[in-house]
């Protein structure tokens, strides 16, 4: 295999794992909804002329229902709101439940402080508009999310006012410094290493909230020099983890995490050469200390997404993660 081939297949690769998200299963992205479950696109914030929208998916009727959030992966780099997927649109559909998914602007050309300003801003904006605009129970919400998208999940425990009903984290991280960002991943260097300035034009200088088949070949070689040369949380952040780490602090869960955190379930593969086990591992070491009500689901062998692991125990895993989410949704909270 030539390098031309072996990147054009690293390269699709990386987008099916990183752009989309689309299923935490095999299943397929949700897209249209039936008619009587519908989604309503809204703008719940404007940069710059530039509009961060959220898809917001409910039963056509006046109740007021309880909201799952939902917060797309992709490195923070890729991704969209479309990436919804499917069982959780078939959940809030069967349970009634309201699902908002959330766009946020994307980095290089956003930095990190700004995604968790527009993290908090979607999750204001459900919390006190969506009572009137789609009848949002905004008293109990969970907010979940995929790879990076669980990172924001857990991000939402530390930022949100009030914090969220629980969280649920699939294969997320609790800090953006550790080894497994700042050092060069082997499993990323095996072919020829991408250069500095072919990297750096895949992506540009205007703030944009989503990848695209325009742009998203780009976007997926910037990721991979990212890897390949341990620079994800520079280029991410704006910050030098090696001198700057205190900078970083506020961006990092797991130095945050409170006795008041969100009851929280993580979901992770064992042998994750994206984002570690051990990122959850320690957040649910980190709870447990501190006396938080967690759950932690490891998947012997599971990769990212947990590809490669038992199909029995992956499917009883993201069962469990309907059913968490529909538990802490359908007991009402004292919060309003």
């Amino acid at each position: 295999m030539n390098f031309r081939t072996e990147l054009r297949l690293v390269l699709t690769l990386l987008l099916a794992l990183w752009q989309t998200e689309c299923s935490v299963s095999s299943q397929a992205c949700a897209d249209e909804a039936s008619p009587e479950f519908s989604k309503t696109t809204y703008t719940y914030k404007t940069v710059e002329q530039l509009e961060i929208r959220a898809d917001v998916y409910r039963h056509e009727d006046a109740v007021r229902r309880p909201v799952v959030v939902w917060l797309h992966g992709g490195a923070l780099i890729m991704g969209s709101r479309s990436g919804v997927p499917m069982q959780l649109r078939t959940l809030a559909q069967e349970q009634g439940f309201v699902l908002v998914s959330l766009d946020y602007r994307l980095a290089p050309e956003t930095q990190l402080p700004e995604i968790i300003e527009d993290l908090k801003d979607g999750l204001e904006w459900v919390r006190k508009t969506g009572p009137k605009l789609f009848n949002a129970d905004s008293s109990r919400f969970v907010v979940a999310g995929a790879s990076a998208g669980g990172y924001l999940a857990l991000m939402s425990g530390i930022v949100a006012d009030p914090a969220p009903t629980a969280i649920v984290s699939y294969w997320g991280f609790g800090d953006v410094d550790g080894d497994w960002t700042t050092q060069p991943a082997a499993a990323y260097r095996k072919g020829k290493l991408i250069d500095r300035d072919v990297a750096w034009a895949g992506v540009g200088s205007q703030a944009l909230t989503s990848a695209n088949k325009d742009n998203g070949r780009g976007r997926a070689t910037f990721f991979l020099y990212l890897k390949q040369t341990g620079r994800w949380v520079d280029a991410v952040s704006g910050f030098d983890p090696k001198v700057e780490r205190e900078k970083l602090t506020p961006f990092c869960p797991i130095r945050n995490i409170s006795a008041t955190y969100p009851p929280t379930l993580m979901l992770h593969g064992t042998a994750d050469n994206d984002v570690p086990v051990g990122q959850s591992i320690a957040m649910a070491g980190e709870m447990k200390r501190l006396g938080v009500s967690h759950e932690l689901i490891t998947i012997e062998g599971g990769g990212h997404r947990l590809w490669g692991g038992d199909r029995k125990l992956i499917d009883q895993a993201f069962a469990r993660s309907m059913e968490y989410i529909r538990e802490h949704l359908e007991t009402p909270s004292a919060a309003n």
